[in-house]
């Protein structure tokens, strides 16, 4: 059973987390069929945008499946992939919009802070919980956005933010009701799909090349990975 779904209309390549009983909790199977569907989206010439969303508006994801029956080689995949999600997506050629509502939280809110722009919804609860967990991840695509003071306070008290937090501090750009974060996404990557692919691509190239968010989410892909192999790691029902 398929644990996502993928469209691609007017330009624009929807991606759908779709396990809303568990609050799109990420397992192996689902990060595999994200890493699909990204190698898709990024080789077809119709797409010029990407739509990163769930199809329930009551949760983006609530991050990683830590009831996911797996042995210990297992779960060193599982953050292999996640690790690869998270650099495909920010490393992704065309531009990508994240419909931030619910419960977006750990891997949730890495995904979407991987995008390059964010609608929230009214009952966005985003968390990034790595201190709390002993994960080291967050400071490569978050202080890009937010700066260091922001980024700072987000992962190292693990706190929940409001949408109204988010916006002030600049992590979402617009903000919407709930039930209307995804077509306001759809609205904003249409728009933005209807700009000359060539330039799009280029500026957001300059823009990276001259950040390197891209090297420094390598870099810490690679150090959640080592920590998944030698160090405590995320928990998993073994």
């Amino acid at each position: 059973m398929s644990l996502t779904n993928y469209t691609v209309a007017d330009a624009v390549a929807l991606l759908q987390l779709d396990r809303p009983e568990t609050r799109n909790a990420i397992n192996t199977a689902m990060l595999t069929e994200m890493l699909a569907h990204l190698a898709a989206a990024r080789a077809d010439d119709e797409v010029r945008a990407l739509v990163l969303s769930s199809s329930d508006h009551m949760g983006l994801s609530a991050g990683a499946d830590v009831r996911e029956q797996l042995d210990g080689e297992g779960a060193v995949r599982r953050m292999e992939l996640f690790a690869a999600v998270y650099d495909e997506l920010t490393g992704f050629p065309k531009p990508t919009v994240a419909a931030c509502h619910g419960a977006c939280v750990g891997g949730g809110a890495e995904i979407a802070v991987a995008c390059d722009l964010r609608i929230g919804g009214s009952n966005l609860r985003l968390r990034f919980p790595g201190a709390a967990l002993g994960v080291p991840v967050g400071p490569a695509r978050l202080v890009t956005l937010c700066g260091l003071s922001v980024a700072k306070y987000l992962l190292l008290t693990s706190k929940e933010v409001a949408v109204d937090d988010a916006h002030r501090w600049g992590l979402v750009h617009k903000v919407v009701p709930a039930p209307r974060t995804e077509e306001a996404a759809l609205a904003l990557a249409t728009e933005i799909a209807a700009h000359p692919p060539e330039s799009v691509a280029r500026i957001k190239r300059m823009l990276h090349e001259w950040d390197d968010v891209e090297g420094r989410s390598r870099a810490e892909g690679e150090g959640q990975v080592e920590w998944q192999r030698s160090g405590p790691g995320l928990p998993y029902a073994g």
